[in-house]
């Protein structure tokens, strides 16, 4: 019973560059509430708001593609915080990431749900976010981008899905975010 749910809102002021170049145990549970917008050609952009987000944080984190250092796919993960990373999991389904931190310091948050959607690759599919949207820079970006209508949430926290290969210690970790 999936439908295509709008959000009815005026359109709030773009997350400045700063936002994203904070840790990513600030960034994921603030993205909270916030307003994810995506314009599909010169359609007028449609606003979903996010409601569940999941932190990866750095190399020592056996979670995070950048554990396993910096490669083609994890390259966009070591730039400065406001970038996109997507990759494709079971050949079908993109997942969308937001990079934060300083470079050389791999952090990125996975948007998990946006209001109407959950699950990554729901989110990503109902977006339209696919392979062209890696390294876009979310502070620029006339396609995608983030807003804050000034709503406050109450932010509840839980182990992360799906990451049982980690190990305990990650798998353990109060790293997913939800409203």
């Amino acid at each position: 019973m999936n439908q295509r749910y709008l959000i009815d809102r005026t359109p709030g002021s773009r997350l400045p560059p700063d936002f994203f170049r904070r840790d990513v145990l600030l960034v994921a549970p603030e993205l909270l509430g916030k307003i994810l917008v995506v314009r599909s050609s010169a359609e007028m952009p449609e606003r979903f708001m996010i409601n569940e987000t999941e932190a990866y944080r750095g190399a020592e984190d056996k979670a995070c593609h950048a554990s396993k250092g910096r490669t083609e796919r994890t390259d966009v993960m070591f730039r400065t915080g406001g970038k996109i990373y997507v990759y494709l999991i079971y050949g079908i389904h993109w997942m969308l990431n937001f990079v934060t931190g300083p470079e050389n310091e791999p952090q990125a948050v996975l948007i998990r749900g946006i209001e109407g959607y959950d699950g990554p690759g729901r989110v990503s599919k109902v977006l339209g976010i696919n392979k062209s949207f890696y390294g876009e820079d979310l502070n620029v970006s006339e396609r995608i981008w983030i807003e804050d209508n000034g709503d406050k949430v109450s932010v509840k926290t839980g182990k992360r899905i799906g990451i049982d290969y980690a190990g305990e210690k990650w798998v353990n970790k109060p790293w997913r975010f939800f409203l």
